[in-house]
């Protein structure tokens, strides 16, 4: 019998090394060489150097004086990265209608003068709840709200959503998006 459970225990310990140490020892040695920011949580500081988030993970900003990201479907705090998913929701559910009315209606309150139709990033959550963009026509439907709040000119704003609008991933992947962090931080830096 222990002619025949000595080589499994020894090809368990041989695999549960290579597997479960040396293999993720050798992967994550190479992603902290070769990207480094990636494999450190893509993280976003303040003026100060202190970590103000991550550019993979949106944030919940309710401020009129702020561009506000994409829906969060994490519960019960939005953008629970320890929660990510969907909401599931198909497009006849009743409770996804509903939740898609009161986001339009929270836009509209916060600038009823703005008849412009709503894109629909700012109604609807991401796959993963978690998405930190918006599309340029997002952050510019935003635009009068934020000027007034903050008492700035629309070209000024319009130029700082140009300035954090990055390009389809390697020139066609993707739609060109805003990083919502990124943006208000840089709204911030000019106050």
């Amino acid at each position: 019998m222990i002619k025949h459970l000595k080589p499994a225990i020894i090809l368990f310990v041989l695999l549960t090394l290579l597997t479960g140490v040396i293999y993720p020892a050798i992967v994550t040695g190479l992603a902290q060489l070769l990207f480094p920011y990636q494999a450190g949580g893509s993280i976003i500081t303040d003026g100060r150097g202190n970590p103000a988030g991550s550019s993979l993970i949106g944030q919940h900003f309710s401020s009129p004086g702020h561009f506000w990201g994409r829906p969060s479907a994490t519960a019960p705090l939005p953008y629970n990265a320890a929660a990510s998913s969907g909401s599931n929701l198909g497009p006849t559910n009743p409770a996804l209608i509903d939740a898609v009315k009161a986001r339009i209606l929270a836009l509209k309150e916060a600038d009823p003068g703005n008849k412009t139709p709503i894109p629909v990033d700012l109604i609807t959550a991401s796959a993963s709840g978690l998405d930190p963009h918006i599309s340029p026509a997002a952050a510019d439907y935003q635009i009068n709200r934020v000027a007034k709040a903050r008492n700035m000119k629309l070209e000024q704003l319009r130029a700082l959503i140009d300035a954090n609008t990055e390009p389809r991933q390697w020139g066609f992947l993707g739609e060109p998006r805003v990083n919502v962090l990124a943006l208000n931080q840089a709204l911030d830096a000019i106050r």
